[in-house]
């Protein structure tokens, strides 16, 4: 079996694995100024899509161009959740080059798609394939690909803990090669409990005081993780932005959530801002919790809400995921400001971040990889993948780190 990879080798963005030049599992984009795609344009026999994050299914429609129409294989929710992604790229970036599709390619997505349960094998491109939970996001899936004498195991994005949103992956299918994510090999994550409480108790504190608190979220996964805690901390919450969708389209799939009636329930609970008549400047003025996207402050409807509270330390804004270097996120962390549509703003409003991650950590990803002492692993999706694939071989796994635009025989 030959891999060949496209994208995220070393690096987090634009995965793409091409395996013998005829199945190709994910191909996504980098986001950035300009972004970034896999270093090849493939024509493959079949695709299958392990979940629905821009990283890993952003290029997609890229695929459709011409007279080619590759079936594409993946779970309902990633399916419903990568037509989301595409036509808000459109919507952002169309008819730029910031965006390397059309309508026309997006709507070529649902002719070809392909949906599967969890544990349905199936055949893509020759190859008996398996989806496994991967404990993520809704719909998130490990890929075993068996060709008869080799079984792949692709992780894809993984999480070994519960979230309140989805339960953390138990799946430990056998195989002789592992293509393991490494997002977080050199972090242990707090404990969630610890972390939720903590970002409860300073949300309270700060409605206690007359503030008003953003929560920046990503709107897949991140912002109906938001709006459960809330609920479960009787927390009144406004929910903004592309997670809106998100939210009522999850509803329509309660196989792929930990708790189907919890998200009901924190869906009825929180409030959906229409945008309409200056409503989100009257939102930002009431002492209350405002759920939206993005959640690195790089567009959306938090552009609305950070200029209006960002006067007054009394409010905050709390981060709730990893900020990408260069995103104003990142910029607010750190330097207490933020490029806010064009101006750099300071910010007085108290910054703050959670670690509320969906991705396993280095302890997560040590026993998920128990597994499979006896196979080969091969370290991708993370910043620092060598320094893991070197840890893991003093361990006396035969493990290694592929750059992009490796090919490896396995």
């Amino acid at each position: 079996m030959k891999l060949q990879f496209l994208g995220g080798a070393r690096e987090v963005g634009r995965s793409a694995i091409l395996v013998d030049d005829s199945l190709l599992l994910d191909y996504g984009m980098l986001t950035g100024n300009p972004p970034q795609y896999p270093v090849d344009s493939p024509d493959p026999d079949a695709v299958v899509v392990s979940h629905g994050h821009l990283d890993h299914v952003g290029a997609v429609p890229t695929l459709l161009s011409g007279d080619r129409r590759p079936p594409i294989h993946w779970t309902p929710p990633t399916q419903e959740l990568a037509l989301t992604l595409s036509r808000d790229t459109l919507k952002l970036h169309g008819g730029t080059y910031d965006c390397p599709f059309t309508e026309t390619h997006v709507q070529r997505m649902t002719q070809v798609s392909n949906p599967h349960e969890y544990g349905e094998t199936f055949e893509a491109a020759g190859y008996e394939v398996t989806l496994f939970n991967a404990g993520h996001i809704p719909g998130s899936a490990h890929v075993l690909v068996d060709d008869g004498d080799t079984r792949l195991l692709y992780t894809a994005d993984f999480h070994t803990d519960d979230q309140r949103l989805v339960s953390g992956t138990t799946d430990r299918p056998d195989a002789d090669v592992v293509v393991c994510e490494s997002t977080y090999a050199d972090v242990d994550h707090e404990p969630r409990e610890v972390v939720e409480n903590r970002f409860v108790e300073s949300l309270q504190t700060t409605m206690w005081e007359g503030g008003t608190v953003v929560v920046p979220a990503f709107a897949i996964g991140r912002t109906q993780e938001m709006l459960l805690v809330c609920d479960a901390h009787d927390l009144e919450c406004y929910v903004d932005g592309m997670g809106k969708g998100v939210t009522t389209m999850l509803r329509n799939y309660p196989a792929f959530v930990r708790d189907a009636d919890a998200l009901r329930q924190a869906k009825s609970h929180a409030r959906f801002v229409t945008g309409r008549n200056g409503q989100r400047r009257r939102i930002a003025e009431q002492n209350t919790v405002i759920v939206t996207t993005s959640g690195m402050l790089s567009g959306g409807p938090a552009m609305t809400y950070i200029p209006e509270i960002r006067g007054d330390p009394t409010n905050k804004i709390t981060m709730t995921g990893y900020q990408v270097e260069g995103t104003p996120g990142r910029e607010l962390l750190e330097r207490g400001r933020a490029d806010i549509d064009g101006r750099i703003m300071p910010i007085a409003a108290q910054a703050e971040s959670y670690d509320f991650s969906a991705h396993a950590d280095h302890d997560g990803l040590r026993e998920f990889l128990t597994a499979y002492e006896g196979s080969e692993i091969l370290v991708n999706h993370g910043d620092n993948c060598e320094h893991f694939a070197a840890e893991l071989r003093d361990d006396d796994y035969d493990a290694s780190a592929p750059e992009v635009g490796d090919v490896v025989e396995v």
